[in-house]
């Protein structure tokens, strides 16, 4: 994935993709009927094929490069690694059982906590002045392992909660996410160098993809949404903080630079809810497994966006590697 430009954003870019989550939670409030089926069509049928468009846009803006920067920051990359995998399926684990959440909730949360990170961390990773590149491939690597982490992760803390096939899990989520991204990585040696303009296309069909399958998630579990809502917040707040603190923390416990304590703050803190909610569509639970990953996204990208902004007011002098 190519890092994006060291250059200063701009509000908009800073808050917009924040406003439009919170703008499409709204929408399917406040118009469910519209987002559910018309006549025989259900909509929940989108779900994998836009989860499989925003993959292979995230593929779009990788190259061999950023798997092979792994082996060039070694320690960062593999320090990041764990406390994406171990982190945040504890905290989400604890959370559940301390709120007693209803299974299939609570099997949603466990699951937005074993997802790896997405495509606004690297964006956020910029707003902070983090390691953009370092950010990229920790996405791209963390991505290409969820395949295997997550649903071995999913039935070890939610296999008591909800029935778990694992291996059927990896292989949805090997059509879902490794196939996608790779045709997409192909595409970017293939095409993408012939067309610049697709450089500013590709991320915004991704934003365009996850607000649409915000708005059906909401819609199609408003009433659980509605009935479990502010605990939800509560427990999605923690969850994302937590994962702030504790990347952070760790990072800074093992002496790693600002840079890099910032960056895998951000990657462990930020998950992919765009791809727990396609999973969560393809077991057929978007009403319940899918509503935890749609609280998430909204708190996640607004948080986010409030630490990078004052990282980047804050904190600009602490950029010297320590």
């Amino acid at each position: 994935m190519n890092a994006p430009t060291q250059t200063e954003p701009t509000f908009f870019r800073k808050w917009a993709f924040t406003f439009s989550i919170l703008g499409a939670v709204a929408v399917g409030l406040l118009f469910p009927g519209w987002f559910i089926e018309v006549g025989e069509f259900k909509f929940t049928s989108l779900f994998v094929p836009i989860l499989q468009v925003i993959m292979f846009c995230m593929g779009t803006t990788l190259s061999v490069g950023d798997f092979v920067r792994v082996f060039r920051m070694p320690a960062g990359v593999g320090v990041g690694l764990v406390c994406q995998f171990s982190i945040m399926p504890i905290i989400g684990f604890t959370l559940v059982k301390l709120f007693g959440l209803p299974p299939e909730i609570a099997a949603g949360v466990i699951l937005v906590g074993v997802s790896p990170s997405g495509l606004a961390s690297n964006v956020m990773a910029l707003v902070a002045r983090a390691d953009v590149a370092m950010s990229v491939t920790m996405t791209a690597v963390a991505t290409m392992l969820s395949p295997l982490l997550t649903p071995f992760l999913m039935k070890l803390l939610a296999g008591t909660l909800v029935e778990v096939d694992a291996l059927a899990m990896m292989w949805s989520m090997t059509i879902m996410v490794v196939f996608p991204l790779l045709a997409g990585l192909a595409f970017h040696h293939l095409v993408y160098h012939r067309a610049s303009w697709l450089k500013k296309v590709m991320p915004l069909i991704s934003m365009v993809g996850i607000v649409v399958m915000t708005v059906l998630t909401v819609a199609i579990g408003r009433d659980n949404l509605l009935a479990m809502g502010l605990i939800l917040v509560v427990v999605c707040f923690l969850h994302i903080c937590c994962g702030y603190f504790f990347g952070y923390s760790i990072c800074r416990l093992l002496r790693l630079n600002e840079q890099t304590c910032r960056t895998i703050a951000l990657e462990v803190g930020m998950q992919n809810s765009g791809m727990a909610s396609g999973i969560a569509a393809s077991l057929g639970k978007v009403a319940t497994l899918g509503i935890a990953p749609i609280v998430f996204g909204p708190i996640m990208t607004t948080t986010s966006s409030i630490i990078a902004n004052w990282w980047r007011t804050h904190l600009a002098s602490e950029k010297k590697l320590v």
